[in-house]
Formats: structure tokens, sequence, C-alpha cells
């Protein structure tokens, strides 16, 4: 039974959280140290602590509700919890000197917002109510906003923040205006009542389906699918590299959580009503983000695309999860889906890394012309770089062609088998830009005043490692997938 009363311990990450925020909050007040090292050390213990806690809840198999039933423990949410400390820390490593350098660290905001983002991230996470799920995405959204505008000196950064600000607040709209349809509908804010009400056919149909309708736009803008990506591309190249990749990487991991438990935990009884619209979805993002991608020549437009055409597999994998009568092909189709959303942050991680420690003191590498010979620079680095556009791409034997793999298995196993040929064929198209990367840190000659690469030990070390796991999550899939179809299997009413 899911326990209903408050029991703050289920709560003990983001209790933590909080506490090593407010203490960051202090400790920077008074600290004079221009790299702010002691607010850095502290945020990392921050994340160390919280992975371990986390790690051991999970371990000792802490599950249940509480907060009545806003707040949800289970062991999705424990993958992605320590799925998100981990990004959030790789990303401070891999920006913590770009962000000196250019001055970001001067106030010392960057790590407390961060901190709150990743505060929003996990109340979405394990939320089991619409209102919980609107405060954690608006708490994270905030945080975001404020860190894109952080310098506050340069205007393209400011006029990111504020188109992610107003097609933010739209989005947020749409989300609120479903909310309350599906309230309305049912009577209930918990998803687990409405989802009781729609099985015993109570509910009112009608508003239901209008609900679902601007839900599924609002999870659609928060993932950067097609038609609601616009905002995707002009915010990746705008905002500061670092930011760039704090939104980008963990953020993705909170909206699938969302997408997640109000789809499949909420309103699975209407899923041939949401499954079309995924479809759609997942279609316009391949097809446009391949598309676009070939004809970009800034490289964080370029991924930004390519992270737009990658949500098309995502919602491919959702889509063809709810099977009637057969819950293992949900449960596997849903883990693949979880499966290809931790590998495309890993990734992606990994390549913003690369755009991190190849950026310098007046010098912005955003276009792919900037990463010309970079194998006679770096060979280590280029290698790295090889992986990463090979897995995006989805060449065997990386952990981008066993995702990919994964989902178009699930899509046949549900009987899409024409949509899987679609995905394959906008793969393929796709091949194409990252192989120009590929063929530009090869085969082309560096510029004369090319830098070398300067980088500290750690984000080397750090790099390195997760240029290997791209690797060897290609080569030994089996441990990760196994783990997110039982975390799905878990938690997920299906």
């Amino acid at each position: 039974m899911m326990q209903s009363q408050i029991d703050f311990a289920l709560a003990t990450p983001e209790i933590l959280l909080l506490v090593f925020g407010l203490a960051i909050l202090l400790v920077d007040a008074v600290s004079n140290h221009p790299e702010r090292k002691p607010t850095f050390l502290l945020t990392m213990l921050a994340l160390g602590v919280l992975t371990v806690v986390s790690a051991l809840q999970w371990k000792n198999g802490v599950a249940g509700s509480t907060f009545n039933g806003l707040y949800v423990t289970d062991e999705l949410s424990h993958l992605l919890k320590i799925a998100s400390y981990i990004a959030v820390a790789v990303t401070l490593i891999y920006g913590r000197v770009y962000a000196q350098v250019r001055d970001m660290l001067k106030g010392g905001e960057l790590y407390v917002l961060t901190l709150f983002a990743l505060l929003g991230q996990m109340v979405m996470i394990s939320s089991g109510n619409l209102i919980s799920i609107y405060l954690g995405l608006e708490l994270m959204s905030l945080a975001l906003y404020a860190l894109i505008a952080l310098r506050r000196d340069n205007v393209v950064a400011t006029e990111a923040a504020m188109k992610y600000f107003v097609l933010g607040a739209l989005a947020s709209g749409f989300l609120l205006y479903g909310m309350s349809m599906v309230y309305g509908a049912t009577g209930h804010l918990d998803l687990a009542e409405v989802a009781k009400v729609i099985a015993a056919g109570k509910a009112e149909k009608l508003a239901l389906v209008f609900g679902i309708v601007f839900l599924v736009s609002g999870l659609a803008f928060k993932l950067g699918a097609v038609p609601f990506h616009m905002w995707v591309p002009d915010v990746y190249q705008g905002s500061p590299t670092a930011v760039t990749l704090i939104l980008g990487a963990a953020p993705k991991l909170a909206a699938f959580a969302i997408t997640l438990r109000l789809l499949v935990d909420g309103l699975h009884g209407l899923a041939a009503d949401w499954q079309p619209m995924l479809m759609i979805l997942a279609v316009l993002s391949l097809a446009i983000g391949n598309l676009t991608a070939i004809a970009q020549t800034n490289f964080k437009r370029m991924l930004a695309y390519s992270t737009i055409s990658h949500m098309g597999f995502v919602l491919l994998g959702l889509m063809s999860g709810s099977v009637a009568g057969k819950p293992e092909l949900s449960s596997a189709a849903y883990g693949a889906s979880l499966f290809y959303m931790l590998t495309y942050v890993l990734t992606t991680l990994a390549s913003f890394g690369i755009v991190l420690l190849l950026s310098r003191q007046g010098f912005e590498c955003e276009h792919i012309d900037d990463l010309k010979g970079l194998n006679r620079r770096s060979p280590w680095h280029a290698a790295i770089v090889l992986l990463l556009m090979f897995s995006l791409a989805g060449i065997p034997p990386l952990v981008g062609f066993y995702a990919k793999l994964a989902v178009l298995q699930s899509l046949i196993s549900a009987g899409h088998v024409t949509l899987a040929v679609i995905a394959v064929l906008f793969s393929l198209i796709g091949a194409f830009y990252y192989l120009r990367v590929v063929k530009v840190v090869y085969f082309d000659e560096p510029a004369a005043d090319a830098a070398p690469m300067v980088a500290t030990s750690g984000q080397r070390g750090v790099l390195s490692i997760n240029g290997a796991l791209i690797l060897v999550l290609g080569l030994l899939p089996g441990g990760l997938m196994a783990l997110c179809v039982q975390a799905i299997r878990s938690s997920l009413s299906m």
C-alpha cells in the first residue's frame, strides 16, 4: 500500500538539496575567492551526498508516497534523480573554466541557480499530483531563465532568455489549462485517482480529450518537439555554452519523467487519444530536426536540431508503449524510451563538453569550422568527437545504435512497421551532418590561429570517462536496459 501520511524521510534528497543550497548562498556571501572555489567544492559535495542518499534509498527499497500523494518515491525516481545529479556535476566540471574566464562566477549565482533548477527537476521526477508537477516545473524554469541571462552585458544571451521566458510562459499556460480540464473532467488532481476515474468510465470524455491536447502541447515544448521547437536552436545558440549544457541535459530527464507520470500513470486509459498526437510530434521532429540540421554551420545550432530529432525517437518509444493486454511489451517500450533518453543525455554532456574545452578567453567555439584539424591539435579529443558523432548517427557498436535499435524493436512489436521505416530513413539523412563534423575534424586543415586545447586534469578525466561510456554501453547495453525496464515495470501503472 502507498503511504498517505506525511513522511519527510521519503523526501530526504530534496530536503538535503534545499539545505545545501541555502548553505552555499551563505558561503558565497562571505567568500571573496575570485574563482568561487569554496562554492564549487560545496556544490560538488552536495551532488555527491545526494547521489549516495538516493542510491541507498534505492538499494534499501524505499518507495511510497507522502504529502497526501503530492510526492512519490519509486525506482524510476531514484534512477532519474541519480542520473540528474551526475549530469549536473559533469556539467559544472566542464563549464567551470569557461564560466570563470567570462566573469560568470563574479556574483556566485551560477551554482545556486543550478542547484535550485535541479531541485525543481527532482520535484518533477517525484510528482504524483498535477499541482506538484507544475510547482517543480516552474521552480526549474525560473532558475533556467535567470541562468540564461546570467551574462547581463551580453545582448545575445539576454535575447535568448527573453525568448525562452515568453515561450516558456506560453507552454506553462498550455499545461495549466490542460490540467484544469483534467481536473474538471475527473474531479481529482492526484494522478492515481485520475486514472481510477478514467478506468471506471466516470470521466467527462470530451473535456478530457481537450485537456490531453493542451497537456501534450506543453510537454512537447519542454522536450523540444516539433512544432513547439522554435525556442531550442535560438536558446541553445544564444546562451553561454555552460548554461546551454545545464539547459540541454538534466532538464530533459525531468521533462521525460513528467511525460511518463502524466500520460502513463494518469491518462493510460486514454492512450488511444494521445498516441496519435505523439506519433505526429515524433515524425515531424524527425523530419524537421534532421533536414534543418543539414543546413547549419553553427555547431550549437546543429546540436539543437539534433536534439529535436532525437526527441522524435523518444516519443516513438512512448507512443509504442501502450499495447492493450500486453504489459510486457509496454514496459519494454517505455524502458527503451528511458534508455534512449539516458544515453542521449550522456552523449550531449560530452558533445557540449568538447565545445566548452575548445572555447577560451575571447573565443567561442560555436561554428563547425572551429573544429577544423582537431585531430592534429589533440588526437584524443578528436577520437572522442568521432565516437560522439557516430553514436548520435546510430552507427554500431556505439550506444546510440543500440538505443535506436531498441526503440525500433518496440515499434515493430507494436505493429508500427511503417513508422519504423520512416525513423530509419530520417536517421540515414541525419548521418550526413554528423559525418560532416568528423570530416572537418580529421581531414580539414586547422586554422592558422588555432590554439591548443587547454583543460584541467579533472575536465580531461571526466571527458575521457564520458567518451568511454559511449563505447562500453554500446558493447554491453544489457545491464542499463534491464535497469530501465525494471524501473518502469515497478513504478508505472500499465
